[in-house]
């Protein structure tokens, strides 16, 4: 009798855990399927952030960093976009969903986004103007 309490209770925790394992399933490294970004998801703070940690053309023509040009806050312009978090405020909204803003320093807009793991090795980012505008973007893991 005790030997099945505690493989229940044991169970019972296993179980517990589970949801914490799920919201922390899309941290680690991401590369975009066509090897233009690479992004770091960790936890920050109650949600999830991501922060570019490389790009397929990390310099322009002249051999400089690429910059956060587009940004429209002119003292954020020289920014290197290897370093910025893009991600932001991604909190869990089901199981391997998660919803918060994406930036795009390609036009220095920000967007409403969501993340959704297709498979442990796959995930799905959009970001969307308005509900029904969106763009999709598939995520590869690397790590």
């Amino acid at each position: 009798m005790r030997a099945a309490a505690l493989i229940v209770l044991t169970l019972g925790l296993a179980v517990g855990a589970l949801p914490a394992l799920a919201s922390d399933s899309a941290t680690g490294t991401w590369r975009m399927s066509n090897g233009k970004v690479t992004v770091r998801v960790s936890q920050c703070g109650p949600g999830l952030c991501g922060t570019v940690v490389a790009l397929k053309k990390a310099h322009d023509d002249k051999g400089r960093p690429r910059l956060d040009k587009e940004n429209p806050n002119p003292a954020l312009r020289k920014r290197p976009v290897i370093g910025l978090t893009i991600l932001s405020d991604m909190r869990p909204s089901g199981a391997g969903v998660w919803r918060g803003t994406i930036y795009n320093p390609d036009d220095g807009n920000t967007y409403s986004s969501s993340m959704q793991l297709v498979s442990p090795g796959t995930m799905k980012v959009n970001g969307c103007v308005a509900a029904i505008l969106c763009k999709s973007m598939k995520f590869v893991r690397i790590d």
